[in-house]
């Protein structure tokens, strides 16, 4: 059965489904992926692709390699347009990708919490940050990004969910989200695309 078909169950969802199914894709530069949604936090898409773009542009060869990165001094990084908080994070990623590894071979072979694991030892990457990596980096089909506000916002809408207690409200999201698993991750994605839309 297609994600399409499993997600359809939920005759609510099924109303936001589009014609045609999305496809995950996965990228091999882990580290690179990581840095770029530690820049794109808390900014609009147009920004944060301005800033991607401008970090880009420091290296000739378009990706640089972890090495660069740390090598980078930080005063060019502020240039940039980066805060200093997210100049020492996207630093950390790249020497912890040196250090510890961030290799796509490495982490495909861990379970979605055993790449949380690994990657929020690193400051300044949560649990949603990684999160996101597994689903746009890794390719991951059956994530939930519960702590997500567009997703939270989404499910309000949809299924006209209260959210003034806090507990009560994760918790029907949890519920309605295991119906979707283990696709839950598409369901992620609809849920996003429908409400920008």
């Amino acid at each position: 059965m297609s994600y399409f078909e499993h997600l359809s169950k939920d005759k609510k969802l099924a109303s936001i489904l589009p014609e045609t199914p999305l496809k995950l894709r996965q990228r091999k530069k882990v580290y690179l992926h990581l840095c770029g949604s530690i820049m794109s936090q808390q900014l609009s898409t147009k920004v944060a692709d301005v800033l991607w773009n401008r970090f880009l542009a420091l290296f000739e060869e378009g990706e640089p390699t972890p090495e660069q990165i740390v090598a980078l001094n930080p005063t060019v990084l502020r240039g940039i347009g980066l805060s200093n908080a997210k100049v020492a994070y996207v630093q950390n990623v790249a020497r912890f990708a040196i250090e510890q590894g961030m290799e796509w071979k490495q982490l495909k072979n861990m379970s979605d919490e055993e790449v949380i694991a690994h990657l929020t030892q690193i400051k300044g990457v949560g649990r949603w940050t990684t999160e996101m990596l597994l689903m746009f980096a890794l390719g991951r089909e059956d994530v939930f990004a519960i702590d997500d506000f567009g997703i939270q916002q989404a499910m309000i809408r949809l299924y006209k969910l209260d959210n003034s207690d806090r507990k009560a409200f994760r918790a029907k999201m949890l519920q309605i989200s295991a119906k979707w698993s283990p696709y839950r991750t598409y369901a992620c994605l609809h849920l996003w695309r429908w409400k920008d839309a």
